[in-house]
């Protein structure tokens, strides 16, 4: 695998509501009506979030935290950010990443019914993010040279799907990818006699996959229905 396809890959990995109504019963008969989860959250003044850590980034060894607020009615805002700095100049080896996304998602189907972090959804999202990657003598840079994060930075958005998987009380496996466009300037570089030599500078104009995520998400607050689970 060559430097492009590699700093692809690691890029792609650091970016109907449920019917509540009449339900048949095992009798023939008919339930009555069972709130879906978010609203009872809401009417009751309670809270729901969930705190969740991407295991592919962990993989990686970019450490990096996310947090998901329900708002109501399947909808959720979430935000995650995820940071390293590993180095070794003897080496020529470093393992720079810096950046985040913001995102929005609906919780769709019967199961989002009963936990508002459960099941399948769609969404939308938005990444912002730098590198510096280097095993050898050649290196790979995104955003500018010794500036911030803000400074000509690399930038995805797109469209997800996902699945999330409940396996405990609070704790749930969040399965997802997302489809989009990922752009900005990269530089490549050479480092010679302790220095790194410039040698061009190139813009990605990238679509197709631009996140994954296998999350393990822990969830605080009144995030289930009056009566659990059915």
């Amino acid at each position: 695998m060559d430097y492009k396809t590699l700093l692809l890959v690691v890029s792609m990995i650091i970016g109907g509501t449920a019917l509540a109504g009449n339900a048949q019963c095992r009798n023939g008969g008919v339930c009555p009506d069972v709130p879906a989860a978010h609203e009872f959250a809401l009417q009751d003044g309670g809270f729901c979030v969930a705190l969740k850590t991407n295991m592919l980034y962990d993989a990686l060894l970019v450490p990096n935290a996310g947090v998901e607020l329900h708002v109501g009615k399947g909808w959720t805002v979430g935000a995650d950010w995820a940071y390293a700095w590993w180095k070794n100049d003897a080496r020529l080896f470093c393992w720079r990443v810096c950046g985040g996304s913001l995102g929005v998602r609906r919780y769709i189907g019967r199961v989002a019914a009963e936990s508002p972090f459960a099941g399948h959804h769609v969404g939308a999202y938005a990444q912002v993010f730098t590198y510096d990657f280097q095993a050898g003598r050649r290196g790979y840079m995104a955003g500018k040279p010794g500036g911030t994060l803000w400074d000509q930075a690399g930038y995805a958005f797109g469209l997800e799907y996902g699945y999330s998987l409940s396996v405990g009380r609070r704790l749930s496996i969040d399965f997802a990818v997302g489809v989009g466009y990922m752009g900005g300037k990269y530089h490549e570089y050479l480092t010679a006699d302790g220095c790194d030599v410039w040698q061009k500078t190139s813009r990605r104009r990238w679509f197709g996959p631009t996140k994954a995520e296998v999350s393990l998400v822990w969830t605080l607050g009144s995030c289930r229905g009056k009566g659990g689970r059915r």
